[in-house]
């Protein structure tokens, strides 16, 4: 088979594990109380993109977490807050497009770790994730700032705090999982690990 055409496969294999693994964590989350009612949550949906970076390097992580972006705005759309044009390309982009787009440079992070790779594989999906509650940041203080609750009055320490709240969770469950499973299998060769 051709290479292309198998790490294509892969990637596809892995966005939709993406979003089964999204999908369920909505469902089971829907039986208990939400404290995050302007969406987020804890999820492992961001492991296989991950992963596929790690396996097949930047070029096809940012495809496949690009690709990953525009099922989440399918699957998870909320309507910007604001009525104009920026606003609404601003949701889009930080809610979603640069938000999971940012998750195929974990390579890119995990690649100053050489000596000591599986360190590298959960700084990379620790600093993703935190680049991603970047983008939620922004966009919870410059444009879901009307919808401010938990008594909060500041519009940018709000958005930190529910923001950092699900992300720093997500961001260590991540990597955790990550280190994990590198550790058994080493994500270039699919082989027992042996960093």
């Amino acid at each position: 088979m051709n290479k292309k055409v198998l790490v294509l496969c892969e990637c596809a294999i892995m966005i939709a594990l993406a979003v089964i693994f999204d999908l369920l964590s909505k469902t089971i989350s829907s039986f208990f109380p939400n404290p995050w009612v302007n969406g987020g949550g804890i999820t492992i949906a961001m492991v296989p993109i991950v992963f596929i970076a790690y396996r097949h390097g930047s070029f096809w992580g940012l495809l496949t977490a690009f690709a990953y972006s525009g099922l989440q705005l399918l699957t998870g759309w909320y309507a910007p807050p604001a009525g104009t044009l920026i606003s609404f390309i601003l949701c889009i982009l930080l809610d979603y497009v640069i938000a999971f787009t940012v998750l195929g440079l974990s390579g890119f992070f995990a690649s100053f770790f050489k000596k000591n790779r599986l360190l590298g594989y959960g700084f990379g999906a620790f600093c993703v994730c935190m680049l991603r509650f970047v983008c939620s940041f922004l966009s919870g203080a410059i444009l879901w700032g009307e919808y401010i609750t938990w008594g909060f009055e500041n519009v940018w320490a709000y958005s930190f705090v529910y923001n950092i709240s699900y992300m720093l969770p997500n961001a260590v469950l991540t990597a955790i999982i990550l280190v994990s499973l590198c550790s058994v299998f080493n994500p270039k060769t699919l082989k027992r690990s042996k960093v």
